[in-house]
């Protein structure tokens, strides 16, 4: 897959692009990430009430044994992710920051935490993608081989230098493609 350009990333960026232009920083898996999600998921269904339909700790650091950027990956499913005055003013009261805007990737979402350092995923409620996160999460937590090679591809990965974090993504979609195919997505 090639790199994705500043071009791209501007398009959905909000606020400055920063390059990362560094390997990734795995950590082993920490027993304390999921207190960090509890702590979070408090704080948006505080700020959200009812509008938080779904809130959920995804991504590597909600899987037991895996290695991972030690940032918190939340899912947050909203009654439609596009209407951001319905939801994002009381994220943003909170201390929630819109970072990432992608109306053409399922109306995605993404910001960042007032004090913990977290990926807050938006999207909206039923929307495919975030069941497919759920399931990929839930299939490397029952399964130890796909854990194990997931790890490995992660590991191996992590050293290189990339110019943004979301090359190092996209890098993974292969084996995560591979791993769905198994877990039956």
């Amino acid at each position: 897959m090639p790199p994705i350009t500043d071009d791209e990333l501007r398009r959905v960026i909000v606020g400055e692009l920063r390059p990362h232009n560094a390997p990734i920083t795995l950590a082993d898996y920490d027993p304390g990430w999921p207190a960090l999600h509890a702590l979070e998921e408090r704080r948006i269904r505080a700020a959200l009430g009812p509008v938080a339909r779904r809130v959920e700790h995804v991504g590597s650091t909600s899987v037991p044994g895996l290695p991972a950027k030690p940032i918190i990956d939340v899912l947050l499913q909203v009654p439609d992710s596009a209407d951001e005055p319905a939801y994002l003013p009381a994220l943003e009261a909170a201390g929630y920051v819109l970072r990432v805007r992608e109306p053409d990737w399922f109306e995605h979402r993404l910001c960042k935490g007032p004090d913990t350092n977290i990926n807050l995923h938006i999207f909206t409620d039923g929307c495919a993608e975030a069941d497919r996160v759920v399931r990929f999460r839930d299939w490397l937590r029952a399964n130890d081989a796909d854990r194990d090679h997931y790890a490995a591809t992660k590991r191996e990965l992590s050293t290189r230098t990339w110019r943004h974090v979301q090359d190092y993504a996209a890098a993974k979609t292969a084996v995560v493609a591979e791993i769905m195919a198994r877990a039956g997505g």
